[in-house]
């Protein structure tokens, strides 16, 4: 988007456009009502409340911006057809989209798309093109597509249209809560804060909206900090659906001027609030979904009303049962640990009863002769995975384990 077109964009009244695409919303999307978290408000000492986008159509926001974007569309923007690039979620927002219009859609997106997104776009009938490593290289074949066959580009963030679609959810939180003081937002692109941004600080600009960007995908938080739109040369995160290494024109110059502060969370943070999420409230989100979550330890303070977004679910069963994994990892829930033991009897017992006593549940335990570290010392290598309680609990055992006369390697 050229500069013209960005200062057009920033001079229009956002809050009635926001309200108009809500109404373009009736009956299409389905309401997601605040959720308080009794765990998260616990842990933080604040007031903790989810909004839960993962419960939407399509199982993310995207189908607000998508959906305001195609039905404002003329006939004859329509005509030839409609594309667009995405890892997963604005690509279903856009199948929906144009089959409820009718209207010819073809999606490119990156090969680290879950397989998951990729089916379900499909079932909306779109033509799915897969291309790239990355959103950025998929937008560009869009846009090769796009001029070859004349087919309408969609933007996934950096529209005005698809921005307003978004910021219906700043308005559903003011609407729902009377007193927040922040709202958490993951940034990829940034048209979902930019929305949501618009909206709240139309209404109530004493609430604070505040972005949250993995450690290793933070184009966006760069561009602010250096006052331009900034393109990384690589992005690493396992929140694909915020792995974006170049920010909108648009969306940069909204975020700039409206957001708050931009936050960064690990990918251990990651991790740890898909399981909590899942083991705490029973719901599934995905790993660019819990984002917000990731980073609210960060927001805390005594008597704070936080809303944290969760803004997607898509997430296949495979990438969450490793993260689950990780997850229990990381929280100190599971632990590994070898050691190796003289080749006589007894010494097995002795290290199953000082993991009994000390409450550690063995999950698998692998005891060979043969992975010594020394063939000839006469010692046997164990390794043994165990369920915990924490890293207190791990501490304890290891301590244990090496006043007993065993040296100790934490595998994880």
């Amino acid at each position: 988007m050229n500069a013209e077109q960005v200062k057009h964009n920033l001079g229009l009244n956002h809050e009635e456009n926001i309200r108009k695409a809500q109404e373009n919303l009736k009956g299409v999307i389905k309401a997601t009502p605040l959720i308080y978290s009794d765990f998260y408000s616990k842990e933080n000492k604040c007031n903790v409340y989810l909004k839960p986008e993962n419960f939407q159509t399509t199982g993310s926001f995207k189908i607000r911006g998508a959906y305001n974007k195609i039905v404002n569309l003329s006939d004859e923007e329509c005509k030839s057809g409609i594309i667009c690039s995405s890892a997963g979620n604005h690509a279903q927002g856009v199948a929906f989209s144009a089959q409820r219009r009718g209207v010819k859609s073809t999606i490119v997106m990156p090969n680290v798309t879950p397989l998951l997104k990729i089916d379900a776009t499909k079932q909306y009938g779109s033509d799915v093109v897969i291309h790239g490593d990355v959103y950025d290289e998929a937008y560009s074949k869009a846009l090769e597509l796009a001029k070859e066959y004349g087919y309408h580009f969609v933007h996934p963030f950096d529209d005005y249209d698809v921005i307003c679609g978004q910021g219906t959810i700043g308005l559903e939180i003011l609407d729902e809560l009377e007193h927040v003081d922040e709202i958490l937002v993951p940034i990829g692109g940034g048209g979902l804060i930019s929305g949501i941004a618009l909206a709240v600080k139309a209404i109530k600009p004493e609430v604070k909206v505040i972005g949250v960007v993995p450690a290793g995908a933070m184009s966006m938080k760069i561009s602010v900090d250096e006052g331009q739109v900034t393109r990384l040369a690589s992005v690493k995160t396992s929140a694909e659906g915020v792995a974006v290494r170049q920010p909108g024109d648009l969306s940069f110059a909204i975020t700039k001027d409206y957001v708050d502060e931009i936050i960064t969370v690990s990918e251990k943070d990651i991790m740890e609030a898909v399981l909590l999420l899942l083991e705490k409230h029973k719901m599934i989100a995905e790993t660019a979904g819990v984002v917000p979550l990731a980073g609210v330890k960060k927001r805390a303070k005594p008597g704070k009303n936080i809303v944290c977004l969760i803004s997607g679910g898509n997430i296949d069963v495979v990438t969450i049962s490793s993260i689950i994994n990780q997850g229990l990892i990381s929280r100190g829930r599971i632990m590994c640990f070898s050691v190796e033991l003289p080749d006589k009897p007894g010494q097995l017992v002795k290290v199953a009863q000082i993991l009994s006593e000390l409450g550690a549940n063995v999950i698998e335990l692998v005891h060979n002769q043969f992975k010594a570290l020394d063939r000839y010392s006469n010692t046997v290598a164990l390794e043994v995975t165990v369920e915990t309680n924490g890293q207190a609990h791990i501490k304890q055992i290891l301590e244990e384990l090496e006043d007993n006369g065993f040296e100790v390697r934490r595998v994880y």
